[in-house]
């Protein structure tokens, strides 16, 4: 049996983060969580979190969020009736670099669960300290590019994304000189089947019904746009280092198998199981390994029906217009991430249509200055810091 792991979820109260920390508790034996960072919007269930596991650091983003978190701890002991002697507060570490801080603190693996390209120094530090990182956190590795991968030892950067962590197990099957494609599939989003035109009066609450994932706000928004599936494509060429032209991208609306990868003999691996983000998770948090209690497999008694159909790119732009970001490299898929981001922001707050979110990602990129290749994390913000404020200008009719 393999021996026990310490891991540090950063974004613990998000869904990535609640669904590793109940990944861990399924194995015990396996899993240990040491050390926990959110963001400090809710500081209840962080302290919840952290007594609960035990851990030996917190650390929190907002550094107003460090003394509510202490009374926090208070009020969760007290609840569950131990007084001052009986329990041990954690380590607090609070403010914008907290979660590098902690990325850095001793641990087998990192689970970066950050949601955002903020997620990119922890990152950095993670895998500049030797950790093991459990990447959920795509926009790191996207906006970072270069600076990421050339960090990362081989086998260091361990996928969490339902597809890429299908790839990485269908990768298994051959070697690397065997492979001729990728195939990402997508759910095609809520909208999935509707033409551009029947795209314009989209509204908010119908964006974030997505019909198999339960995801936070803005993936959700992104896998309606199938910017997600965009920026899963540059995902899968950083990490695995196969050619955008290799990279295809295919509607799987039952979300039942999770990539593909087809070999030079004709062969194609497909990952199957139930839509359920705790496989990938779990994969990541103890890989090369299996952990033996995660969720249940495919029931193969009941009958069921898998379809596959192209992606419709009038309607659906985003990959596309990822592709091309991503095969200029440098910081344009960054800006690409920024431009989205910000795009998002605006539809969420009713000042942007739907189509006007991938437009404004285009738009942006359309009037992108040559920026070069970035050789520091400053130059990806920098990058990135142009791109919202010309999504921005963009958004408000400038």
């Amino acid at each position: 049996m393999s021996s026990s792991r310490e891991v540090t979820v950063l974004g613990s109260t998000g869904s990535i983060g609640r669904q590793a920390i109940a990944v861990a508790r399924q194995n015990p034996e396996r899993l240990r969580i040491t050390g926990l960072a959110a963001g400090g919007g809710d500081v209840g269930l962080l302290a919840e979190q952290a007594l609960s596991l035990g851990v030996r650091t917190v650390a929190v983003a907002r550094a107003t969020a460090a003394q509510d978190l202490q009374l926090a701890f208070y009020a969760a002991a007290s609840k569950r009736g131990w007084s001052k002697g009986e329990y041990a507060l954690p380590e607090i570490l609070a403010g914008p670099r907290a979660a590098e801080e902690l990325a850095t603190r001793p641990a087998d693996v990192v689970l970066n669960g950050i949601t955002g390209s903020i997620g990119l120094r922890p990152t950095l530090s993670a895998l500049e300290a030797g950790r093991t990182v459990a990447l959920a956190n795509k926009e790191s590795l996207i906006a970072g590019g270069a600076l990421v991968t050339a960090a990362a030892a081989p086998g260091q950067l361990v996928p969490v994304d339902s597809e890429h962590s299908a790839l990485a197990q269908c990768l298994r099957s051959g070697t690397r000189g065997e492979v001729a494609r990728l195939v990402l599939t997508a759910s095609g989003g809520p909208f999935r089947g509707r033409a551009a035109a029947d795209l314009a009066g989209v509204t908010v609450a119908e964006a974030l019904a997505h019909p198999t994932w339960d995801m936070g706000p803005v993936v959700t928004i992104n896998s309606a746009t199938l910017v997600n599936k965009g920026l899963e494509l540059i995902e899968a060429h950083l990490l695995f280092d196969v050619p955008y032209a290799d990279i295809d991208v295919v509607v799987h609306p039952q979300s039942i198998v999770h990539s593909m990868v087809t070999f030079a003999d004709g062969a194609t691996i497909a990952q199957a199981s139930p839509p359920d983000m705790r496989l990938p998770i779990a994969l990541a948090l103890a890989w090369p390994d299996r952990l033996p209690v995660v969720q249940p497999a495919l029931n193969w008694s009941a009958a069921s029906t898998w379809e596959f159909l192209p992606l419709d790119e009038v309607a659906f732009p985003a990959v596309r217009l990822a592709r091309e970001a991503g095969q200029a490299a440098g910081v344009v898929p960054a800006l690409y991430n920024a431009a989205n981001e910000e795009a998002v922001a605006a539809f969420v707050a009713g000042r942007l249509s739907f189509p006007g979110i991938v437009d404004v990602v285009a738009r942006t990129l359309d009037d992108a200055p040559d920026l070069g290749a970035p050789t520091c994390v400053e130059d990806v913000l920098a990058a990135e810091k142009w791109a919202r404020e010309h999504a921005r200008g963009v958004i408000s009719g400038g």
